[in-house]
């Protein structure tokens, strides 16, 4: 745990990496990622990521809150909807594949494992790589959040994106 802790510090506190999550504003000292990341709720299930056995990144997922739900235009929907976050830490493995290959992976043990109906993220609209890597694994835009997330000293806007999990018609 020590070392995950240490690991998300160093991640956290490059600029590069920060440009895309959290904010560049926000660079994270070992007390900090303690607070975020060690004292969040049991209901998120937290992974670092390894390439070839390297660390190389962050993954959470987690059952989206009813208050989620309503807000992300799922109030209605009866079945199991995940949300997810990540980002790749180490620089050297961007623009690799491992990003598409994490998502894929991901949804395919959300969706079997976890039994999800349907998996959402909320990335903001200016992140068009990310929104490129996620479209390209079956996620579509489903709703517009103006304003939603608080980045680098402004708030965002945001797509929720949206995985289907199974269907009967499908291949």
């Amino acid at each position: 745990m020590e070392d995950d802790a240490l690991l998300l510090a160093k991640w956290l506190s490059d600029p590069r990496v920060l440009a895309y999550y959290e904010g560049r504003d926000r660079p994270h000292d070992l007390e900090m990622v303690k607070k975020h990341f060690y004292e969040r709720s049991k209901d998120i299930t937290q992974c670092i990521i390894e390439y070839e056995d390297r660390a190389i990144g962050y993954i959470q997922y987690y059952l989206i809150t009813d208050e989620e739900r309503i807000e992300y235009g799922y109030g209605e929907f009866q079945g199991n909807i995940y949300g997810m976050d990540q980002f790749i830490g180490e620089i050297d493995y961007w623009n690799k594949g491992i990003g598409t290959e994490l998502i894929k992976s991901m949804v395919s043990y959300l969706i079997t494992h976890e039994k999800a109906d349907k998996i959402v993220m909320d990335p903001q609209t200016w992140n068009k790589r990310a929104l490129r890597v996620y479209e390209k694994c079956g996620f579509v835009k489903k709703k517009y959040l103006p304003k939603h997330e608080w980045h680098e000293g402004e708030y965002r806007d945001c797509w929720v994106i949206e995985y289907e999990g199974f269907k009967p018609d499908r291949h």
